[in-house]
């Protein structure tokens, strides 16, 4: 499965959650740290809902981007 991502620039470094995975964030100074820790933390969060029998939520977020022409 596939879920998506959404990483974020703070003040500090990046932060990143998973929109279909509630409860799931991670933060870290760089984006690779970030990528890292977000694909770690999915498959956590996904044997622990295994391991207590708990239903794996379905991907359905979806990521898209809004183009825009500025006119100065």
């Amino acid at each position: 499965m596939r879920y998506a991502v959404v990483i974020e620039k703070t003040e500090t470094g990046y932060g990143a959650y998973a929109p279909d995975l509630p409860g799931l964030g991670v933060t870290g100074a760089t984006i690779e740290e970030v990528r890292e820790l977000i694909s770690q933390g999915v498959a956590v969060y996904i044997r622990e809902l295994q391991s207590h029998g708990e239903p794996i939520p379905k991907p359905g977020a979806v990521a898209e981007y809004a183009e825009i022409e500025l006119v100065a």
